[in-house]
């Protein structure tokens, strides 16, 4: 009997140990996949953090060049501003020399057309 039991107690060992290899197997094939699948993961989220970095550095120099011509553009109306404002006595003087104009030519007309 005794003899019997070391028997049973050996094939129970035998298969507690081949469960506990294929336990510990299943774990190392688990771990090597998390280590990937977390590598992957890394190396991807690196990749977009370029991307992105890239993204917004473009995105900064086409800022930084439309503000500057912005600004160039309203200089360039502050400036048309400051010449239009002496174009308003220009336009006054123009007004009058043409009515002055169109007095003589109504006079020349006049003169021109006496029997």
């Amino acid at each position: 009997e005794p003899s019997d039991r070391r028997k049973e107690i050996l094939k129970a060992l035998e298969s507690v140990e081949r469960d506990s290899v294929a336990i510990a197997e299943s774990f190392t094939s688990l771990f090597a996949s998390l280590r990937k699948t977390l590598s992957q993961s890394t190396t991807t989220t690196a990749d977009h953090m370029s991307c992105f970095n890239d993204a917004a550095g473009r995105l900064q120099e086409c800022v930084l060049d439309a503000s500057t011509k912005g600004n160039r553009f309203i200089n360039s109306c502050l400036r048309l501003n400051e010449e239009m404002k002496g174009m308003e006595a220009l336009a006054t003087r123009l007004k009058i020399l043409r009515r002055h104009v169109d007095a003589l030519d109504s006079a020349v007309n006049r003169i021109s057309h006496l029997p």
